[in-house]
């Protein structure tokens, strides 16, 4: 375009800055100067006690308010600088050509083909071969990470369906490019799309028939090649000691579907595994993918990708190359950044799977600083960016893996060399002799979040990010749909952050140096989440606990200090409900993300701290549990009634159900305490308002607990302290009968810590690493009891 004599270059993107900014930032200073004041009066109270109960529980306190502080401050650096973007991918062939497009390897993981089930993964596959893009530039890299023979049928299934699929995407136009996903919509119908969709359909009865056999008998081969291919799974062969497998299932020289157009590349891939050779989980895999793509097309862009994650929008890589192809940015640019969307989220979103404040939210915050972190999926990488900082390059140990080493376009991706190499580089002795794999080069080893752990070690070599947030979802997930599923998954990320966290490479120390007080409070935030433990814990079971013994530990009602609490209250959670509102969520689900922000405090987040100090204390070995992607019927209708799922058991219910037993005696308590004296109001007002909303948040614990009588109540051994709590009401009815005196009182208190230490030693039998949770709740419960004895004792209750 020409004005006035002036050539400008089409628009690829624009950024604009939040409009809130301004607002947040006042609202942070006023916050501020309101915590430092609660602070203050903790501390003066310890400084000067009134007794060693009130010098105990005002450092409880301290302790607590101090941590949330802390998280609240570190918050406060994603809502300093959020911007918004938006890409022009109608301008891209102005800039560049479609001849001149870069090549793209994809890189797909998937671990267990009984949790990952294998057509869910050869859907993921078939939407992104049918991307929008040269077919010539597009490879797909599969690692197995479980070396299933079953998840290798699978794509060979899937390669043979994807010569049908791929024309008809570019025949219909279609948005939606996963076979799973259109054919669930209300697409049009006619003769050629219901000979596709039974063709889809035979293929996944083949799929799901060799899967539930559990082996690849010899009528499912078709032809002497694929035998070969399998023969390869002897006896010897395991999921933990197994020699590495390759298979090129197309070749973009050789492959083309039914309109004689070229197909992508689809590479199988399971790296070599040994029980005498670390594999470092999923960045171990990601490194031999990085590696053998290295050798057999070495693409410049890289989008990796969960199993479970399909393309939504077939014109995902065009929009990155928006970013990518900006001489403005693109020296510094190491990653774009896409949000993770979930499909199948029920109404209120019970679980809060949506994760809308760190999927969408904070990556906002992030972009208008260094850039978001990387999320493990929908992440478009420069392949240059795991060879060392911008300015300083890091030599690969051969020169096949350098990410400007050209591949030969007349070198077949099957040809004897180009194996050989690919199979050398796969090999699990391959790091021990080039160290520099996981630490310098490619993907980090160091933490069990490995994408997060990458992420920030990218950045802080010096290479910034954006954050890609389209109107239509670029990408879609699967999400858990049971409880224990959900509170497993996170904890394994609490595990991982904390690792990060106590780390050399901490946020809070290296993070700051490198990047600055701001992204390094940002990364510090994840770093030391599962310490929200620590405040949460005390929120639930201190007050409810010092009520139960009639202990005052807050201001009373309309006193000054009083209103300063209102404040904190109000601010925290309206601010918080106002950003789930503007980033388009509801208040139900506001609500579920809250509700279940105290339910991972006392379950995934102390379990994960545990879990982490036991592998430093060398008690528990590292491991990683895969997701379970598989869907039951019966419990896929009850998620979408938006009942709970508790059909398992687990020890992470057993602080759950004693947080809403003791809530609910500690409220039922107070209430009593107030219908006996009115003046009493004030004085426990926020006590029993804290030991309210904590049942309010906990009705679904109750329902299960007690009206539910399918599969999925509470398993009686974590339901015992409930039937105890009631049994006990019941012996001190008849044995003081009167509901008000001291005894009554007495033996309910005490009958509360024999019935959570009984629950408690069943948590440690089954969960061993458990022990210091324990012995943290119960000595809590046994303090206060003695508290409550000794006031009862001395006449002051």
């Amino acid at each position: 375009m020409e004005m006035e004599g002036v050539t400008t270059k089409p628009l690829l993107h624009t950024t604009t800055f939040s409009r809130r900014t301004a607002a947040n930032r006042l609202f942070a200073a006023i916050y501020a100067c309101a915590l430092f004041a609660l602070l203050y009066r903790h501390a003066f109270t310890i400084l000067h006690p009134a007794s060693l109960s009130s010098f105990s529980i005002s450092l409880s306190l301290l302790i607590s308010d101090a941590l949330l502080g802390f998280f609240w401050f570190a918050s406060q650096t994603f809502r300093l600088r959020p911007v918004y973007r938006q890409v022009f991918p109608e301008n891209l062939e102005k800039v560049v050509k479609e001849k001149d497009f870069p090549a793209i390897d994809i890189f797909i993981c998937t671990a267990d083909p009984y949790k990952e089930p294998p057509v869910k993964v050869v859907n993921t596959a078939l939407s992104v071969m049918a991307y929008d893009y040269p077919a010539e530039k597009l490879s797909v890299y599969v690692s197995d990470d479980g070396g299933s023979a079953l998840t290798l049928f699978a794509f060979m299934e899937a390669a043979k369906f994807g010569r049908h699929w791929l024309p008809f995407c570019r025949k219909k136009k279609m948005v939606e490019r996963s076979p799973d996903a259109y054919f669930r919509s209300n697409h049009p119908r006619c003769s050629e799309t219901d000979q596709i969709k039974m063709m889809y359909e035979n293929m996944k009865v083949r799929v799901k028939n060799v899967v539930e056999r559990g082996k690849v008998d010899d009528d499912y081969l078709t032809s002497e090649q694929e035998r070969q291919a399998f023969n390869r799974w002897t006896d010897k062969f395991s999921r933990h000691d197994h020699p590495s497998v390759i298979q090129v299932l197309l070749e973009v020289s050789k492959d083309k579907d039914t309109t004689e157009q070229l197909m992508p590349n689809l590479i199988y891939v399971s790296r070599q595994k040994s029980r005498f050779s670390p594999h470092h989980f999923k960045a171990g895999a990601l490194n031999v993918l990085l590696r053998i793509s290295a050798v057999m097309t070495n693409a410049p862009i890289i989008l990796t990708l969960d199993c479970d994650m399909y393309s939504n929008d077939p014109q995902t890589p065009r929009a990155t190359l928006c970013y990518f192809s900006d001489p403005n940015i693109i020296s510094e640019l190491g990653y774009v950044q896409f949000p993770q969307r979930f499909y199948g989220i029920n109404k209120d979103d019970i679980y809060g799977c949506e994760f809308k404040r760190i999927a969408q939210i904070n990556p906002t915050g992030m972009d208008g600083l260094a850039g978001p972190t990387y999320v493990g999926t929908g992440c478009f990488f420069s392949r240059r960016v795991f060879f060392g900082g911008p300015s300083s390059f890091v030599t690969p140990e051969i020169l096949e893996l350098r990410p400007d080493h050209i591949v030969d376009k007349l070198i077949q991706v099957q040809s004897q060399s180009t194996l050989a190499l690919a199979y050398h580089v796969a090999d699990c002795e391959y790091e021990k002799n080039h160290s520099n794999w996981g630490s310098k080069l490619g993907f980090k080893y160091g933490s069990v979040v490995e994408d997060f752990y990458t992420g920030y070690r990218l950045q802080c070599e010096g290479w910034k990010s954006v954050f890609c947030h389209p109107d239509r979802p670029a990408f879609l997930g699967d999400i858990p749909i049971t409880l224990n599923d959900v509170l497993n998954q996170t904890q394994r990320w609490f595990v991982g952050f904390l690792e990060v966290g106590f780390s050399k490479y901490s946020p809070i120390t290296f993070g700051v140096w490198s990047l600055g007080p701001i992204m390094g409070l940002c990364y510090s935030y994840y770093a030391f989440w599962a310490l929200w433990a620590i405040p949460i814990t005390i929120y639930a079971f201190l007050p409810q606990l010092t009520l139960l013994n009639g202990v005052s530990i807050f201001p009373k009602a309309f006193d000054t200090w009083f209103f300063l609490y209102i404040f904190l209250f109000i601010g925290a959670y309206g601010h918080d409900c106002l950003d789930i509102m503007l980033a388009q969520g509801t208040i139900r689900r506001w609500w579920s993300d809250q509700r279940m922000w105290m339910i991972r405090g006392i379950t995934c987040h102390l379990f994960g701290s545990i879990e982490f100090l036991s592998k430093r204390l060398g008690i528990a070995e590292p491991r990683f549990n895969v997701t379970s992607k598989v869907v039951d019927d019966e419990q896929g209708k009850r998620y979408d009634q938006g009942t709970f799922e508790f059909g398992v058991e687990s020890p992470l219910f057993v602080s759950l159900v004693m947080v809403a037993i003791i809530n609910l005696a500690a409220f039922l308590s107070g209430l009593i305490r107030v219908a006996r004296d009115q003046n009493l109001v004030g004085r426990f007002f926020v006590q029993m308002f804290i030991a309210g909303f904590v049942v309010l948040n906990c009705l679904p614990i109750y329902e299960a607990m007690v009206w539910r009588t399918d599969k999925d109540e509470l398993y009686p051994w974590s339901v015992v302290g409930w039937r105890g709590i009631c049994l006990a009401v019941d012996l001190c009815w008849k044995k003081s009968g009167c509901l008000h005196s001291v005894p009554f009182l007495l033996h309910c208190a005490n009958s509360i810590a024999l019935c959570y230490f009984i629950v408690l030693c069943c948590q440690v039998a089954t969960c061993p690493a458990s022990l210091l949770w324990m012995l943290l709740q119960c000595s809590m419960v046994v303090t206060t009891s003695a508290i409550f004895a000794m006031k009862a004792a001395s006449g002051q209750i």
